[in-house]
Order: C-alpha cells, then sequence, then structure tokens
C-alpha cells in the first residue's frame, strides 16, 4: 500500500493515508459544485484505505447533509476540503486537492454530468496562464 500526506490550507489539520485508490471521480452534483464552489468535486476512493490523522483531528468538522448521503470534512479553521469516511466508515473519500504531492492517477469519470455547470463546457479553449494575469 502507498501511504499519501495531506494537510488543511492553514496547516492546523495534517494526515496520512494508506491505501491504493480505486477510483477517481470528478463529480458535478449540486452537492459537489457547492462544496468545491467550482464546477466540480475531485475525489479519490477507497474501500481499502486507513486513515491517520497526525495533527489537529480536534479542528475536523464533518458535516451530512439531511435526507442525502452527502457528507463532507473539513478544517474549522480555514475550510479545507479533508477526507471522509461515509457509509459507516466503509469506504475513505480523500479530496485530491487535499494530497501534498501530485495525484498520478487520471480521473475515472466526470459523474453528474446533467447537472453540470452553465459555464462548464469547452474549457480546454480557453486561454491558460502560469499565474495571474499582468
Amino acid at each position: 500500500m502507498s501511504v499519501h500526506a495531506g494537510s488543511c490550507l492553514c496547516g492546523a489539520v495534517r494526515f496520512e493515508v494508506e491505501a491504493e485508490f480505486e477510483h477517481f471521480y470528478l463529480c458535478h452534483c449540486t452537492y459537489c459544485r457547492k462544496d468545491s464552489g467550482s464546477a466540480h468535486g475531485a475525489n479519490l476512493f477507497s474501500t481499502q484505505a486507513r486513515l491517520r490523522w497526525l495533527s489537529g483531528e480536534d479542528k475536523v468538522t464533518r458535516f451530512e447533509l439531511p435526507q442525502s448521503r452527502h457528507v463532507r470534512c473539513f478544517c474549522s479553521i480555514c475550510g479545507s476540503a479533508l477526507p471522509v469516511t461515509p457509509m459507516d466508515g466503509q469506504m475513505l473519500v480523500v479530496p485530491a486537492g487535499s494530497l501534498d504531492a501530485a495525484v498520478t492517477l487520471r480521473p475515472d469519470a466526470h459523474l453528474f454530468v446533467a447537472s453540470r455547470a452553465d459555464w462548464d463546457e469547452a474549457l480546454e479553449t480557453i486561454p491558460r496562464m502560469a499565474g495571474f494575469p499582468d
């Protein structure tokens, strides 16, 4: 099993995940768009993973949306998305952007594309810049 280190934006929460990720999905559902504030959520999934909080576990807040299967964890200081164990702990979902090293997996699929944001189309045609525009 590979070990993946991760943290939140402010550094208060640090974790390790021992896992081989089984899936990498980009989810366009309304919930994931609201959570991320972006076009989609980008999450890695594993049924075999072990999560270990290295620091800041007391800063991890869990939110479950009533009458849905949607659950997320985040840092109570900076709001960064953090790993979550839905389905009574049978699954580990790790936000790809929370990992400190490059994710070498390619996404398996775009999910819930019928809920895609109106502006999320032909994004590959938009100019790319290394930083802020001059």
